[in-house]
């Protein structure tokens, strides 16, 4: 049987044709995150024929996870399967001819370069902008094109990073918010955004790995305002860039005051997470925001945060913008709690 056989109603699809899914068959690409995005994107990729799919991701599944993230289901909960191998599961028996590498670990200044920079494409499927500006760093300086999506609540956007074409993501955004900003444990998210930002991501994925010419813009979108708003992009290079433009990998470099340490506090049970580059956090504010997600204690100095979910956890975040996380010792742990309900 003719090995396109499975793909025959996208061969049928003339920008993509017979000689598009050879070059989708002879692809490689990476998704980093497997959480509702990277669940969606994964599942498109691999059901699409790119050749080799590598699924990076740090986490598990929960019961939480089931009202969004597509690929898993309660045996996968119970199990507390990691995210990585659950996906690459469902995803072999879905397509065999992929080939599918599970990597379960946390993408970092450590791992990043060697992960990613064998890959024709790169796909975000994550939840914190730290990690996007890691992913941008090595797309930048190893020029492979990239896919940025996020999505919260009922909105979500999406653009497509060419180096040396279009903008980079810190082109885009400069200054790294370093959290503060909402997270889907702190106002919630809507099932049908994940899907439709992260079909996004996957079909300007397959149109790059085809030689389409993907979407100019930021896309950003409203489900339940039923809003839609394009802003091309495509003239928006920033000629002093200091990534794109002046080529300094700042999120690769661990004396950059970009990075942030990350300590386990002997004796303590406790992860402190400590940014170089020092923020003033509105402590009033953060306590508005983490309110519906468990108790809050503040002073002029610190808050004190208990997630209703995870009784074990308390993360106290000072006004300098150190961070500790009380209940492990475990630094990946520390980083998806502090990523679930602080924003970075």
């Amino acid at each position: 049987m003719d090995p396109l056989h499975r793909y025959s109603r996208q061969v049928l699809f003339k920008p993509i044709g017979h000689d598009g899914q050879e070059k989708l068959i002879s692809s490689r690409a990476a998704i980093v995150g497997l959480g509702a995005l990277g669940a969606v994107i994964a599942n498109h990729l691999v059901r699409s024929g790119v050749g080799f799919v590598r699924l990076i991701d740090r986490d598990f599944v929960e019961l939480t996870n089931l009202q969004r993230q597509t690929l898993y289901d309660e045996e996968d909960a119970r199990l507390n399967l990691p995210k990585a191998m659950a996906a690459a599961q469902k995803l072999k028996e879905i397509n065999s001819t992929v080939e599918i590498e599970p990597v379960i670990a946390d993408l970092n200044i450590d791992n990043a370069e060697e992960l990613l920079s064998d890959i024709d494409i790169i796909v975000d499927g994550t939840d914190n902008f730290m990690t996007r500006y890691l992913i941008n760093d090595v797309a930048v300086k190893y020029d492979i094109p990239w896919i940025y999506g996020g999505a919260v609540s009922s909105r979500g956007m999406f653009a497509v990073i060419k180096p040396g074409i279009t903008p980079c993501y810190r082109c885009l955004f400069p200054t790294v918010p370093l959290g503060r900003g909402e997270t889907c444990d702190t106002v919630g998210v809507l099932s049908p955004i994940t899907d439709i930002i992260g079909s996004f991501e996957a079909i300007e994925a397959i149109k790059l790995l085809v030689g389409a010419d993907p979407n100019p813009s930021l896309t950003q979108l409203d489900i339940w305002d039923n809003s839609f708003m394009d802003m091309n992009i495509s003239e928006g290079r920033n000629p002093k860039c200091p990534t794109c433009a002046n080529h300094e990998f700042e999120f690769l470099d661990r004396s950059s005051n970009e990075q942030a340490t990350y300590t386990t506090l002997c004796g303590r049970e406790t992860v402190q997470i400590n940014y170089r580059k020092k923020a003033k956090v509105d402590l009033k504010s953060l306590a508005g925001q983490l309110q519906k997600s468990g108790k809050v204690a503040a002073n002029d100095f610190l808050l004190r945060f208990s997630p209703e979910d995870d009784q074990q956890i308390t993360i106290v975040v000072f006004t300098d913008s150190r961070v500790l996380v009380h209940g492990t010792n475990d630094i990946s742990k520390a980083k998806t709690v502090y990523s679930k309900y602080i924003g970075s």
